[in-house]
């Protein structure tokens, strides 16, 4: 399985951060599979932010929730993160990753896209 992570490297503030992660080599619709999206800003550790299952349903992070939103194209096999209202400290490289059960860690991860978030 692969997966990778596109989007605009750069984004004004108040504006909403737009990610894309095609995934290849398995289907985001297979049971038990949760499609998650993870961020890093620079000298922090990991943050998750949300997932989409298998099934469509999402779960996300409570301190970014009234921000987030994800969402899934199943005929393209991509799974979307739009993060509105964006702010500096929302600069992070931002990764995809899968969760093959949702008891455990994740299994598959893309690269990460480094979002900058600057006027």
């Amino acid at each position: 399985v692969q997966l990778q992570e596109s989007g605009p490297e750069l984004v004004k503030p108040s504006q909403t951060l737009s990610l894309t992660c095609t995934v290849s080599g398995g289907s985001i619709t297979a049971s038990s599979g949760y499609w998650n999206w993870i961020r890093q800003s620079p000298g922090k550790g990991l943050e998750w932010i949300g997932y989409i299952a298998y099934s469509g349903n999402t779960y996300y992070s409570s301190s970014l929730k009234s921000r987030t939103r994800i969402s899934r194209d199943t005929i393209n096999n991509q799974v979307s993160l739009q993060l509105s209202s964006v702010v500096p400290e929302d600069t992070a490289v931002y990764y995809c990753a899968r969760q093959p059960e949702l008891v455990g860690g994740m299994d598959y991860w893309g690269k990460g896209t480094l979002v900058t978030v600057s006027s």
